[in-house]
């Protein structure tokens, strides 16, 4: 929230503010294919640490300059995120590592409890813009990077090297390599559509429309962080009645109407209302989403699957910010409109495509 806040309070012209959101974005999506091509090679400890490193340096180019090309730079780092659940490369590696925790067990309820600490963990971090909105505060990520360094070190040899790395060497994708070209396909579809709105967009727009104040925005995007953790535990207990799939479409789409609804907003209140009703469905795909991607693959391609996946994720979205940044000339409720219409049409088209297909391992039969 604070980088949105900050790129509004320095006076950045729309189409700068759609460049370095674009960079952001395009960097997650660079990196995540290199984690793809490489991650299980170079191992997946050792590729966290190079993250975590070059998410020090970005941060603190963000907290201290506010010269572009510096900002643009860090961003191609694929280490700055636009949103809190799900963060680029990080969500790649961790999405592949953490199958090996379930030991055989269905690990949905392992991919809710990770969305949900992550969630409460950003709720926390939005509440601190309370204490003070100076981009200094954006030092808080290279603090975060070493903490993250420190617990890396506790992670075991089974989350670098499983029962599906050991037998002959394989292409990354082989068995499932259509399957997850699909997935790519849709997911870029929905990540053109959340890329008009990612959260940092959200509080440059309320500033920009409602004149919403930081203390407004920190409380809203707390509220948010909330709401998501509690849906992503629902997501689990209605993924174990109507299956991964169903739980995905049928929580998604009425959300995607009520993000749409967010263009006509006559005011503040209204807009927040709607927003908040908004993210009580929308996250619900998240975890699901998440194990669905390594349930519907080959164990030895889940490293590349979730990197895949997730490079299609935000693949398109350096292209949504800056037609965003066009729209704004229409109405500054614009981007809310085409963001829902344009998730609305990947839900249905997930649907189609994949009502059929078969799972694979614990999750067998739960599609």
């Amino acid at each position: 929230m604070l980088i949105g806040v900050t790129l509004a309070d320095r006076g950045y012209s729309d189409a700068a503010v759609g460049a370095i959101l674009a960079a952001v974005l395009a960097g997650n999506a660079l990196v995540s294919i290199l984690i793809a091509r490489n991650g299980d090679r170079i191992g997946r400890r050792r590729c966290y640490r190079i993250l975590l490193v070059a998410m020090a340096v970005a941060g603190t180019l963000f907290a201290l300059t506010g010269w572009l090309p510096a900002l643009i730079l860090a961003a191609l780092t694929g280490t700055i995120s636009t949103d809190v659940v799900e963060s680029g490369p990080f969500t790649s590696l961790e999405q592949a590592m953490l199958p090996h925790a379930a030991e055989g067990r269905d690990p949905t309820p392992l991919f809710g409890t990770y969305n949900t600490v992550a969630t409460l963990a950003g709720s926390a971090g939005a509440l601190l813009a309370l204490v003070g909105s100076s981009p200094e505060w954006l030092l808080c990520y290279p603090l975060a990077a070493g903490a993250g360094l420190v617990a890396i070190r506790r992670l075991s040899d089974g989350v670098e090297v499983g029962y599906e790395l050991t037998t002959k060497p394989s292409p990354p994708l082989h068995r499932s390599r259509g399957i997850v070209a699909r997935l790519c396909g849709l997911f870029a579809l929905d990540s053109l559509g959340g890329g008009f709105v990612p959260q940092t967009f959200i509080a440059y727009l309320f500033t920009r429309k409602y004149d919403a104040s930081t203390e407004t925005l920190a409380v809203l995007f707390s509220a948010i962080g909330i709401l998501q953790a509690f849906s992503f535990q629902a997501a689990v207990r209605i993924a174990s009645r109507l299956g991964l799939l169903r739980t995905m479409v049928f929580t998604h789409l009425p959300s995607n109407i009520l993000l749409a609804a967010v263009a006509f907003a006559p005011d503040l209140t209204t807009a927040i209302v709607l927003l908040l009703a908004r993210f009580a469905l929308s996250q619900m795909d998240v975890p699901t989403r998440q194990a669905y991607v390594v349930a519907v693959v080959d164990p030895s391609e889940r490293t590349a699957a979730a990197a895949y996946t997730n490079a299609a994720r935000t693949m398109t979205r350096p292209v949504a910010p800056l037609l965003a940044g066009a729209t704004l000339r229409i109405g500054l409720g614009a981007p809310f409109l085409i963001a829902g219409t344009l998730k609305s049409v990947y839900d249905v088209g997930l649907w189609v495509l994949f009502r059929k297909v078969p799972l694979q391992g614990p999750t067998a039969g739960r599609a």
